[in-house]
């Protein structure tokens, strides 16, 4: 099932023929590459880039790290001659579950109760829905 995807600003965008085994990486180059508490990412069967490339970033001396040069947007893990593409640039990351944890050491001790969080409340009492209603996404839209 062929599936697509890209950065923020739309100048790097992929097609993959479909993807392999997801997971989340919990290292701590995985954390400051991505800016977040881990690494999400899911394996590229026959990735083709549709755009520009992404320019990359030798992380360690076993891997390399593609990002949008315009916008920033973290984009790859390769390691191995294998391709590992952030779930969060795909169109429709919510179809893409991680099945595996890697690196469970590094993992931030809050991470396991990141749901049990309080929805967010403007000063205001607002939602973030509503406290953002209306405000113009410059997004590349989810869509080739």
């Amino acid at each position: 099932m062929s599936r697509s995807g890209g950065c923020q600003c739309g100048a790097v965008r992929f097609r993959v023929e479909d993807i392999g085994r997801a997971s989340i990486c919990h290292c701590r180059m995985c954390q400051k590459a991505t800016g977040g508490f881990f690494g999400p990412y899911v394996d590229a069967v026959g990735l083709t880039w549709t755009k520009v490339e992404p320019k990359r970033f030798r992380s360690s001396e076993a891997a390399e790290r593609g990002f949008c040069e315009a916008c920033g947007t973290p984009l790859t893990f390769e390691a191995k001659g294998e391709t590992g593409l952030s779930i969060g640039a795909f169109d429709d990351p919510a179809t893409i579950a991680p099945v595996t944890q890697l690196i469970w050491d590094a993992k931030l001790p809050y991470v396991d109760h990141l749901g049990d969080l309080p929805e967010w409340k403007s000063s205001k009492q607002l939602s973030a829905g509503e406290a953002f209603e209306g405000v113009a996404s410059y997004q590349h839209p989810d869509h080739d």
